[in-house]
């Protein structure tokens, strides 16, 4: 269930950018870090390379493209291995929609305590509670 936000910069301008962006991050998200689709939301921002800097100059004069990811997940759900595999992938997926990314391009894994995040009126930790006190059919009494 992670929220996702994602501000990019790019001088590329396709109809479709926004919705190849959320779609990318979302197979993504499900494919290395193993979170539902059905419940991942992604929020994706653009902003203007002339109003973007890195390195004291605008992605406008370097010829360069930028994104900041923000992702929320609840704490231990993943690896490091995972949360390393998944900026890799994302940096590498994100260079070839929106351009030669300056190296200045950043994505957070913001892992948050499963008593302090939720969605649908509960936290993590009571869906989790929830679902360990359900009795599973194999388990009932005959």
């Amino acid at each position: 269930m992670p929220l996702i936000t994602v501000s990019y910069s790019s001088s590329r301008r396709t109809p479709s950018l926004k919705a190849d962006i959320a779609a990318a991050v979302t197979n993504l998200t499900a494919k290395i870090l193993h979170k539902d689709p059905k419940v991942t939301a992604v929020i994706v921002k653009s902003v203007d390379p002339a109003d973007w800097f890195a390195g004291g100059k605008s992605l406008a004069e370097q010829k360069l493209a930028s994104f900041w990811l923000d992702i929320h997940v609840t704490e231990g759900t993943n690896t490091k291995d995972e949360k390393a595999a998944y900026i890799a992938a994302m940096f590498s997926r994100m260079g070839e929609l929106l351009g030669p990314l300056h190296n200045e391009s950043y994505l957070h894994v913001d892992e948050v305590r499963g008593d302090a995040y939720g969605f649908g009126g509960l936290t993590q930790e009571r869906r989790y509670i929830a679902g360990k006190l359900q009795v599973a059919p194999h388990d009932k009494a005959a």
